[in-house]
């Protein structure tokens, strides 16, 4: 399977990429080696993810999210995303 996702950051802002393996992506950037972006804004957290069959499909998901504004990222998030309503993030993601 392969996922494209939205990281919440540190700072508030915003992250979006593509992977196969979303577990071990996520502990890739809360460890400083997922990307260079997330490095200074660690920890982050899974606010948002979506499933394909193909890695294409999920890079020309990331493609089209990367290209919404803020505003249409967050209403992504709060109409199908993991976050609590307290800000907290799904357990075991």
């Amino acid at each position: 399977m392969n996922y494209t996702y939205i990281l919440s950051c540190r700072d508030g802002s915003l992250y979006t990429g593509w992977t196969n393996d979303l577990e071990k992506r996520l502990r890739a950037h809360n460890s400083g080696k997922g990307a260079k972006y997330t490095k200074s804004r660690r920890p982050v957290a899974l606010a948002y993810y979506e499933e394909f069959e193909t890695r294409e499909m999920a890079m020309r998901r990331e493609y089209e999210i990367k290209h919404m504004t803020r505003e249409m990222k967050l209403n992504l998030i709060s109409s199908k995303g993991i976050i609590g309503s307290d800000g907290s993030s799904t357990p075991g993601l």
